[in-house]
């Protein structure tokens, strides 16, 4: 069962999209598909939700979203610049509007001694226009990290869903 408060806010997320005649794209990592699970839990979210991609493995952010195998292997999956590439790929394999972005490590354990567990980066990007990224270290265990993760991809989805 997802959460009542995420789904709140898929909820109103879908509602601002629908007020603008945007269409949705979700690019996951470290959520696994939590952001399009909460967002298709919604009745009429086919009306904005356009499709989305889980993209776990370097391989499928190559394969799924056109993310540069070099940008990968110079600053890794969990970043700014990589976060940023999914969501504008996931807008240049789809014909929505709007993309959101997520990848992160949410643990236990890290496997990249300078990237603690918690670390996540999302990004938001519109169609011919604006990407915004937003870094968090989340604190708390791995459902935590990712249902933290989802919801402040909704609030800053949000902010270009305009």
């Amino acid at each position: 069962m997802i959460d009542a408060a995420l789904l709140a806010q898929a909820s109103a997320l879908l509602d601002r999209c629908r007020a603008h005649g945007l269409r949705l794209v979700t690019v996951e990592s470290c959520t696994g598909g939590l952001i399009a699970a909460c967002l298709t839990a919604i009745p009429g979210s086919s009306a904005v939700v356009e499709r989305g991609f889980v993209t776990y493995s370097n391989e499928a952010k190559i394969e799924l979203v056109g993310v540069d195998p070099d940008l990968l292997r110079r600053e890794g999956a969990v970043s700014e610049a990589v976060v940023c590439a999914m969501a504008t790929g996931a807008l240049a394999a789809s014909p929505a509007d709007l993309s959101i972005a997520v990848t992160g490590i949410a643990g236990p354990a890290s496997d990249d001694t300078a990237k603690p567990v918690g670390l996540v980066h999302i990004a938001a990007a519109r169609r011919r226009g604006a990407v915004v990224h937003i870094r968090h270290i989340f604190p708390g265990d791995r459902t935590a990290i990712r249902l933290a993760s989802v919801a402040t991809a909704f609030r800053l989805a949000s902010t270009l869903a305009l």
